[in-house]
């Protein structure tokens, strides 16, 4: 008799194989439209739309939230929660703030994250993540570790970056500017959380096996995530087979990493030896191995790729706006020899285009929270116990209800006042760093690195794309706003 785990395997097999038959066969039959959602089918309800345009989601979405009188639709399809997608501030509001409590990350999240986060602050709940938030909160707020991360910043941009850049510059040849930034990104983040560095700009050193598990990890996770019906990656897991034999191997690498870094740690501090990263401040406030492992690896991720993704998608847009280029190469130039926390926060012109390039092509391009009871968002929305309720960043930059009918467009001045200070917009209209309890701790000091990497670029290089190519960049959501086919950009020195 064939094993257990052969024949459940064979069983899911012929089971989403005859799934996959009836959607096609349904996807050319006759529907019927929900309210303001997408078409459903009797017994399977979505699955048939949801499954025609999973390759275009962020634009199906879009389409969606701008043809509901209220920003709001609902879906349900077979294999998957009943799902609330909203663009409404009034409901970011009530759910991120108002009634932050009956709107945890909760158990379906974990299930997707929990074996690559643990109990991290991006996917704990309850006292674990108020515990937690206290600390981080703590140590973000030190000026201390903002003077340290800029110390990081001056060493490995002129050190590693600048000169990357250069030597592309000499050689006429194109770099993937993408996968340069989220080098750069992994070799910072690290030595800002455990004071580790990767060398993944240095050619000298081999690849790292830890930023290749994260690779692996965030990649399968996110696929997860996307997966059209949930019960296929479970039975993978289950069975220890395909994607989620690599994802386990990733996450015992990365484990086990982090736990032999905090292990050392703990020897140089128990022989007198003094650092400044955030694993040190964790240590010191007496935390279990495994809390302190998992909040690190937490910290990495939400440093690794959103900085990096916010400057690939920053850099592209300017290199199609040579005036506004022109501006920040002026204000780059007057702050040239400062790099002090002031100089950076002057940089208005340089924030004002940040925040514009986040609106339209936010890291994050949506959010998912799960409801604890039943609830009535204010649009009037009914919310069940379980269900998905989803803000969309990405679609929210494309309501002309909300950023007028140049929505779509690339306007820095729209942050600018006349006075030439940044607008300072709600939160729950511009949700790029999350909103409420849950804000971004780390905000400032992103701002603070990609206004230092924005500026050191500019005022040294010119970017431009690779001759006749003129198509837009196609937006990938995996856990971050990855640009298919990266950035392909010629590197010019400025006169």
């Amino acid at each position: 008799m064939p094993p257990l785990p052969l024949l459940l395997f064979c069983f899911f097999f012929v089971f989403f194989l005859l799934l996959h038959r009836l959607v096609v066969r349904l996807s050319a039959a006759g529907t019927v439209p929900s309210c303001h959602g997408p078409r459903v089918h009797p017994v399977i309800g979505s699955l048939v739309p949801f499954y025609k345009n999973r390759h275009r989601l962020l634009d199906w979405y879009t389409e969606m939230l701008e043809a509901a009188p209220n920003l709001t639709f609902v879906m349900w399809r077979l294999g998957a929660r009943r799902i609330v997608v909203t663009a409404n501030p009034e409901n970011l509001e009530h759910m991120l703030k108002t009634n932050f409590a009956n709107y945890p990350k909760g158990k379906p999240f974990t299930d997707i994250l929990g074996d690559f986060l643990g109990r991290g602050i991006l996917s704990a709940d309850g006292d674990l993540w108020h515990m937690q938030r206290k600390l981080a909160s703590h140590e973000f707020s030190a000026r201390s570790l903002r003077e340290f991360v800029v110390n990081v910043l001056e060493r490995e941009v002129g050190e590693r970056l600048l000169p990357i850049l250069s030597s592309a510059c000499a050689d006429r040849r194109a770099i993937d500017m993408q996968d340069l930034l989220r080098r750069f990104a992994f070799d910072t983040v690290c030595k800002i959380s455990f004071d580790t560095d990767p060398g993944l700009l240095d050619p000298s050193l081999p690849e790292s096996a830890l930023a290749g598990a994260f690779e692996v990890a965030s990649a399968i996770s996110a696929k997860r995530g996307a997966a059209p019906v949930s019960a296929v990656w479970k039975a993978k897991r289950a069975l220890g087979v395909g994607s989620e034999r690599q994802l386990r191997a990733a996450v015992k690498l990365i484990h086990a990493s982090v736990m032999e870094v905090i292990r050392r740690r703990k020897v140089t501090l128990e022989n007198g030896t003094q650092h400044k990263d955030l694993l040190t401040r964790l240590i010191t406030g007496g935390h279990e191995d495994e809390v302190i492992r998992d909040m690190v690896i937490s910290f990495v991720m939400a440093g690794r790729d959103t900085t990096s993704a916010a400057l690939t998608w920053f850099f592209w847009l300017v290199s199609s706006h040579p005036e506004v280029e022109a501006e920040l190469v002026k204000e780059a130039r007057r702050a040239k020899g400062r790099s002090d926390l002031r100089a950076l926060k002057d940089m208005r012109t340089l924030e004002a285009c940040l925040c514009e390039s986040m609106r339209l092509y936010p890291p994050v391009v949506w959010d998912s929270k799960h409801a604890a009871s039943d609830d009535v968002l204010p649009d009037g929305t009914r919310i069940r116990e379980g269900d998905r309720v989803t803000y969309f960043p990405y679609g929210m930059g494309r309501m002309e209800r909300l950023w007028g009918e140049n929505c779509r467009e690339f306007d820095h001045g729209r942050w600018l006042s006349e006075s030439g200070e940044v607008v300072r917009e709600s939160p729950f209209k511009f949700p790029v760093f999350q909103a409420g309890p849950r804000i971004c701790l780390g905000k400032e000091m992103a701002f603070l690195k990609m206004k230092y990497i924005a500026a050191a670029v500019l005022r040294e290089f010119a970017l431009r794309r690779v001759e006749g190519e003129r198509r837009k960049p196609t937006l990938v959501p995996m856990l971050t706003a990855h640009m298919a086919g990266g950035l392909q950009m010629v590197v010019e020195r400025r006169k």
